[in-house]
This record gives structure tokens, C-alpha cells and sequence, in this order.
């Protein structure tokens, strides 16, 4: 039992990890656009960097993360929101939805380069006798497949301070944008009550069910499960 939580630990910590590495290269895609799109206000207030202090949030980078490892979810996360300035960008319109589709796209990217990995290290384990470390470097590969698969649908949620929300808003006209607006000023609460309220009260996981038709296929599909 205590080597079963032992390595529970281990997990618990190693997603997280995960999580956070992800999650800091999610908003450095953010920034780096932003920047390459006409507007420095991330790089000026450095957040145009890979030192995951500049980026990670207490709740969602560490608490929220490590909840969801602890509960048995999927393991999901947010950062801090990359500062943009919509007047500096070249055309606000289209760059504001550039700027917020970059992050997912970055995971997108982060899973497909750990599938090519994840592939290539088990044609490796089929060649030979898969040893201890091939089998962990597998493991690990196919975690973070998942993890960034995972961040890239969760964060496409339309709900701030999820990156769906910047992209969804520029499209909206006339009373359909007021009404997001004001779902907008409510959108934490919201969000927080369908990740948490809503599975413990009623027992039914909107955003499990909603990453499992999504994030868990498209993984099978980059690993050849």
C-alpha cells in the first residue's frame, strides 16, 4: 500500500510537471505572436520568456492541476492571461483571434512532436527487449501527448479566462456579443461550478465527458492505439 502511494506521488507529480512545462510554452505562443503581430505589451512586461515563473498562476497552474491528478480527472491547467493590447495589434479583429487560437495551436504542436517521439522510441522498444527506462520514456511521452491534447481543448472552452473566449467575442454582432459580455462578467463562477459543483451535486462531469470525445480520441489517434 505505501509503494502504491509512493508511486501515486510520483504521478501525481510528474503530470503536473507536465502540465506546467505545457503550459508555459501554451502562453509563450501568445506572446511571441502578439509581438510578431505589432503589439510588444507581453514582451514589455516580460512575458515574452520560458521562465515559468513569469506565466504560472497559483490556482490554476499548481492547485487546479493537482486536484484534478488527485481526483482522477483529466489534468488541466490555466496561467496567467498574456497582456495584449487589441489598439497596437496590425488588425485587431483578425490578430485578437490569432493571438488566442496561438496558444492551443502550440499545444497542438507539443502533441504532435511528443507522438513523433512516442513513436519513434517504440519502434525502438519492437526492434529489441523493451527495458525499465524504455518503458517509462514511453509512458512519459504518451503523458504528455495527452496533457497538451488535454490543455488545447479545455483552454478552446468559451469561458475567460479560457483562450475560447477571446476567440468566440471578436465574432459575435449586436445582442449576441452583450449577452456573452455579460456571461463574461460571471464566466469564473461558471466555470468553476462545471469543473467542481456540477460533478459533486448532480454526479455528471460536463467538461470529462467533453474532452473525452475530443482530446481522448485525437491522442489515441497520434499514439496508434
Amino acid at each position: 500500500m505505501g509503494l502504491m502511494n509512493a508511486n501515486q506521488l510520483i504521478a501525481i507529480t510528474v503530470q503536473v510537471a507536465l502540465v506546467m512545462v505545457a503550459t508555459v510554452f501554451h502562453e509563450v505562443a501568445h506572446a511571441a505572436t502578439a509581438n510578431a503581430l505589432g503589439d510588444p505589451t507581453a514582451k514589455e512586461q516580460g512575458r515574452l520568456t520560458l521562465n515559468p515563473l513569469a506565466h504560472l498562476d497559483l490556482v490554476g497552474s499548481f492547485v487546479l492541476p493537482l486536484l484534478m491528478a488527485l481526483v482522477g480527472g483529466p489534468v488541466f491547467a490555466f496561467a496567467k492571461p498574456v497582456p495584449y493590447n487589441p489598439n497596437r495589434l496590425r488588425k485587431p479583429v483578425r490578430d485578437e483571434v490569432l493571438v488566442a487560437l496561438a496558444g492551443p495551436f502550440c499545444n497542438l504542436v507539443q502533441a504532435g512532436i511528443g507522438a513523433i517521439a512516442f513513436r519513434i522510441v517504440m519502434s525502438m522498444a519492437q526492434a529489441s527487449v523493451a527495458n525499465e527506462t524504455i518503458i517509462v520514456v514511453l509512458q512519459l511521452l504518451a503523458t504528455y501527448v495527452t496533457i497538451n491534447l488535454v490543455l488545447m481543448f479545455f483552454n478552446l472552452i468559451p469561458l475567460p479566462p479560457l483562450d475560447g473566449s477571446t476567440i468566440i467575442s471578436p465574432l459575435l454582432r449586436g445582442k449576441a456579443r452583450d449577452w456573452y459580455y455579460i456571461v463574461q462578467r460571471n464566466a469564473m463562477p461558471v466555470l468553476l461550478a462545471i469543473m467542481f459543483l456540477i460533478p459533486m451535486v448532480f454526479h455528471f462531469n460536463p467538461i470529462s465527458m467533453y474532452l473525452d470525445v475530443t482530446a481522448g480520441p485525437l491522442a489515441d489517434l497520434f499514439l496508434g492505439y
